[in-house]
């Protein structure tokens, strides 16, 4: 019964997993990272925190002129976080299309022409900012789907214009693309014809406060960032990656977290006092060291326990994954301990998180740590991540070597029954 139930939930997680439009949402997520990063870090630089009696604002300022060089992390956050929105448009719609094997291009210009068409304008001729970045991102994820359906239909439909042969390719997929363009387009300008008389207010607002507002103010709670941490490592127990899985329902939640936090610390707020405790730097800085399952701390629990052991089985595995461990990269220690389909390390593995998401969230929520106001590559290595992303403070360090000593100090009772265990199978053979 246990073999059945373990197979059906495999099936059910990897069909999940591999579902079209999930997929396409973190494809289209993972697109953007770069350019969320490098937002990030700009306006960490125009606020970087003083080091003692050196403080780095006031030196800029004394070389460039009073906020003369801020306006270059302005510049790339108009470039970045400012329109994030609208590339999320795009990215998501050349991905599904690309999935079904149609023109991923077409696709996304059409999802990204209609985003704009939807976004209220001002009141001096302008489009309205608030909507074009993070706030309009479920809009976005919405549109992005839906019009790439309608697109790949009508594509599918032959409601195209067919170039003859010899035709240049880009000139073919421009003219393929034409009439399910117009089609497209015209029903976007109809739809929002409709909105504007009939209900006064723009998609983003009824989509923003419906939607987006309550998934978010319950995605900064305790019970939901436990509920991630379960979820997330519960499926790598199984051998399914839990972070790619889960990306696509926890991203759009949690970026408009991040991005708030930032926009107030570029304001001039303090860390302590920006809003939300949950965001993703949140789990990856102080939650996921060394990977899911904080396995950095489970690579010291075996060096602690096997010292005097150099070829021992659990040492050598924690030798080769320990440089890569450090850049939190840990398929190496997951597969090769191994803790999928590991009974001993699955109760360790689903504990520390969830442990240390509670310290964390305690932490934040209480201010006696900063709360987090940067984005930061994912690799980035604990101790160096615990200070940046509280935007350089020294307690976000102290907090990550706390849940460190609290994991390890978990881990190594199952690293000694795993090696245990281990042992008594090598001398029954």
């Amino acid at each position: 019964m246990n073999n059945r139930f373990m197979q059906k939930f495999i099936e059910i997680a990897g069909r999940i997993g591999s579902q079209r439009h999930l997929v396409a949402i973190r494809d289209g997520f993972v697109a953007i990272m770069p350019l969320v990063i490098v937002g990030s870090l700009a306006i960490l630089v125009n606020n970087f925190p003083a080091f003692g009696d050196f403080k780095f604002v006031e030196w800029m300022n004394g070389i460039f002129g009073e906020g003369n060089w801020q306006q270059v992390g302005g510049s790339i956050w108009n470039g970045t976080f400012a329109i994030l929105g609208l590339l999320i448009a795009f990215s998501i719609a050349y991905n599904l299309a690309k999935s079904y094997e149609v023109d991923g291009l077409s696709a996304g210009l059409i999802s990204a022409a209609a985003y704009i068409m939807l976004v209220p304008w001002t009141g001096d001729g302008g489009l309205n900012a608030a909507w074009m970045g993070t706030q309009g991102l479920f809009v976005a994820i919405i549109l992005a789907l839906v019009l790439t359906e309608l697109f790949r239909l009508l594509v599918k439909s032959k409601f195209t214009i067919k170039m003859p042969e010899g035709v240049p390719e880009g000139v073919a997929r421009s003219f393929t693309a034409l009439i399910p363009a117009t089609i497209i387009l015209i029903l976007v300008g109809l739809f929002q014809a409709l909105m504007a008389v009939f209900a006064e207010v723009s998609v983003f607002e009824v989509i923003f406060t419906a939607i987006q507002k309550p998934l978010q103010g319950l995605g900064n709670t305790l019970p939901a960032a436990i509920i991630i941490a379960f979820v997330n490592h519960l499926l790598w127990f199984f051998g399914l990656h839990g972070t790619n899985i889960i990306g696509s329902v926890i991203e759009p939640i949690y970026l408009p977290l991040i991005e708030k936090n930032l926009d107030l610390f570029q304001s001039g707020m303090s860390a302590f006092d920006v809003p939300y405790v949950v965001t993703k730097p949140f789990l990856d800085s102080f939650v996921f060291m060394g990977g899911s399952g904080t396995t950095i701390a489970l690579l010291i629990a075996i060096f602690i326990v096997i010292r005097n052991q150099q070829k021992h089985p659990y040492r050598e595995v924690a030798k080769l994954s320990a440089p890569a461990g450090l850049f939190n990269i840990n398929e190496p220690v997951i597969f090769g301990l191994p803790i999928v389909l590991n009974p001993v390390m699955l109760i360790p593995f689903i504990l520390v998180p969830v442990t240390l998401t509670i310290i964390s969230y305690v932490a934040l929520a209480t201010g006696i740590v900063p709360k987090t106001v940067a984005i930061l590559p994912w690799t980035t290595p604990p101790i160096l991540s615990g200070y940046l992303v509280t935007g350089g403070s020294w307690r976000g360090i102290a907090l990550q070597v706390v849940n460190l000593a609290v994991a390890v100090l978990l881990y190594i009772p199952f690293v000694m029954a795993g090696a245990r265990t281990l042992k008594q199978r090598m001398e029954g053979k």
